[in-house]
């Protein structure tokens, strides 16, 4: 852990680190731009072209792709990799297959998104690859699993750092979740299309048992482990409580699985099945503001690192909207709040204060520590860090609030009656209605984009003078 950043470089692999940490911040640019297009198109119709490849019922799952799994799958891929190594101070387990993970996760992105412009998807939140794609992420993840479960076996401390919890229990609880919703029966051997084994609310339960845990685990525990390295690391401080963070990792790993079916109050679902999810939504609320509280306060006496460094300005902004959300979650899981805001804009919004202000955060201040140690150099500019903090910041606000205010706003005039018990306004009139908060939608898009392309200038410019000080040295090194 003390070992100079030459020597670590020797010790730990990090070439594998290096390439996802570069595609992380391509794919992020990549999906954003593609979600602030769509975005756009609701907001300004003009922009529906007649070509079907670009349409939004196309193009959103490749948004949804690129930044979840593109972005947020390879920014985990890299830190996982960084902390168990750091942690456990033993090289990846593995040998070809650590490459292997690098080359078809991202074969299955490029994949997934021509399957999606192509026209051929399952349809389903946030799994819509079609069968053949989805055995290769099985695969791609079951070597994932066994080169982290073997470096933490050949580890030389006998201690097993909390980090590594999270980021274990994301890993098998991404693969129990990918293998069951993807159950389903090709209708050919030279065929995309498949049909799912279940169907009715049996289907619609397994989706959103899927659905929301890849939230809980793929984006929630996952960056979790993000958190408990980082956050102490950089701040120079210990975790507030380590106990704490234990109590957070075992009762969010517990509770999370139980709560998809709050998406589905009011269907076909029975309906103690739904007041089940909720239930456990609202027992959520502990662990996760416990988590929150811990990481917030590992900044005792390191306080003043907030006056200067915007690292850690990010960090601390990602541990309140992560805060804010699981806050915000369990109050949708209600039913009295769920009959209003289900289907609406305030759901949409929910999402991306959690995708933007908790897991792009927490993801850039870890990509922002990461990168000069990966390159053995400094940040090219500190300032420029400043910059993309403050457009990612007024993005998300910019999107988030019109996001409530166009949710909330639905939801009411959804429900509202004339006094002849007629509904007093019509469907396009809602959607009218809606129009200022969209295109305050799109503007907040450009800005969080904006910081983006900011940062993927900084870490290019980093790289390079890593990589041009590297070949001094070396040259310097031979003549010597």
């Amino acid at each position: 852990m003390a070992a100079s950043v030459p020597a670590a470089a020797e010790q730990y692999d990090y070439e594998i680190i290096k390439k996802f940490v570069v595609m992380a911040i391509v794919w992020a640019v990549v999906g954003m731009l593609v979600g602030v297009y769509i975005a756009s198109e609701l907001a300004w119709p003009f922009l529906n072209f007649d070509i079907p490849y670009i349409t939004f019922g196309r193009f959103r799952p490749v948004h949804t792709g690129a930044v979840i799994f593109g972005f947020g799958g390879s920014a985990l891929f890299a830190t996982s990799y960084y902390v168990v190594q750091r942690t456990c101070q033993a090289r990846l387990w593995g040998g070809g297959l650590v490459p292997f993970t690098f080359w078809g996760w991202q074969a299955i992105i490029v994949l997934a998104a021509i399957s999606y412009v192509t026209g051929y998807s399952q349809g389903r939140e946030y799994a819509e690859m079609e069968w053949p794609i989805d055995i290769l992420i099985e695969i791609v993840w079951v070597c994932y699993m066994m080169i982290y479960i073997g470096t933490l076996m050949k580890r030389k401390q006998p201690h097993i750092y909390v980090a590594n919890w999270f980021y274990l229990s994301f890993i098998l609880a991404t693969a129990l979740l990918h293998t069951f919703n993807n159950l389903a029966v090709p209708v050919g051997l030279f065929t995309m299309k498949s049909y799912s084994l279940f169907s009715g609310v049996q289907d619609a339960m397994t989706q959103w048992w899927y659905g929301h845990n890849a939230v809980g685990f793929f984006l929630t525990a996952a960056f979790l482990g993000m958190m408990y390295y980082f956050v102490p690391k950089h701040a120079g401080r210990p975790v507030y409580s380590y106990r704490l963070s234990i109590v957070h990792f075992w009762a969010l790993s517990f509770m999370y699985m139980w709560v998809g079916t709050h998406h589905l109050h009011w269907t076909a679902l029975p309906d103690w099945a739904s007041t089940l999810g909720a239930t456990f939504s609202i027992m959520l609320l502990l662990p996760s503001w416990g988590g929150m509280i811990n990481g917030i306060m590992t900044l005792s006496g390191a306080w003043d690192k907030l006056r200067t460094d915007y690292v850690m300005r990010f960090m601390i902004v990602a541990l309140s909207f992560y805060g804010m959300s699981t806050f915000e979650g369990p109050l949708m899981s209600l039913k009295d709040v769920n009959a209003l805001s289900h289907y609406t804009d305030w759901t949409v919004g929910h999402v991306h204060s959690g995708a933007l202000g908790w897991v792009a955060m927490i993801s850039f201040g870890s990509l922002y520590h990461m990168i000069p140690r990966l390159w053995n150099t400094k940040l090219f500019s500190d300032k420029l860090v400043g910059v993309h903090f403050w457009l990612a910041t007024i993005g998300v606000l910019l999107y988030i609030t019109a996001m409530w205010i166009s949710g909330i706003s639905q939801g009411l005039m959804w429900r509202a009656f004339d006094d002849f018990g007629n509904l007093q306004y019509s469907f396009v009139e809602s959607v009218a209605a809606m129009h200022p908060f969209y295109a305050m939608r799109a503007i907040g898009g450009m800005f969080f984009l904006s910081g983006m392309c900011v940062m993927a200038y900084n870490a290019y410019r980093t790289i390079r003078q890593g990589v041009r000080a590297g070949v001094a040295g070396q040259t310097a090194a031979a003549a010597a």
